[in-house]
């Protein structure tokens, strides 16, 4: 005996059966890819009919497909500098040649050693 897996030809699919099928290929958290497998259907076609369904040329209601938002960039002012309260834990640091480094309490370590090794 024989058992084929896959049957040449072309094989006929309802509207029913596509907008089946992309629902189930467009699922959050689903790979197109195993449904294309499962389904034995291929990936040319799974966007063939999503192409379809978009335009409305599927009979029937169109699953909700994934879509793309627009998306705008507001611009942003930016923060307004803070005045120093305190001068305390302020580190000035005067090289030779005028080249002057001034860090607060709150700076990287390593960072700083990195920029003074430059400098030196």
């Amino acid at each position: 005996m024989e058992v084929v897996g896959r049957v040449s030809g072309r094989r006929s699919w309802s509207d029913a059966e596509k907008l089946e099928i992309l629902a189930e290929a467009f699922r959050p958290g689903v790979r197109v890819r195993d449904v294309i497998a499962r389904r034995e259907v291929s990936s040319s076609l799974i966007y063939t009919w999503r192409k379809q369904a978009r335009l409305g040329k599927l009979g029937g209601v169109a699953p909700a497909l994934p879509a793309f938002a627009e998306v705008r960039v507001a611009d942003v002012a930016a923060p307004a500098p803070q005045p120093a309260t305190s001068t305390s834990g302020l580190i000035c640091i005067e090289f030779p040649g005028g080249v002057r480094v001034s860090v607060d309490g709150s700076v990287d370590a390593g960072a700083l050693a990195r920029v003074l090794s430059v400098l030196r």
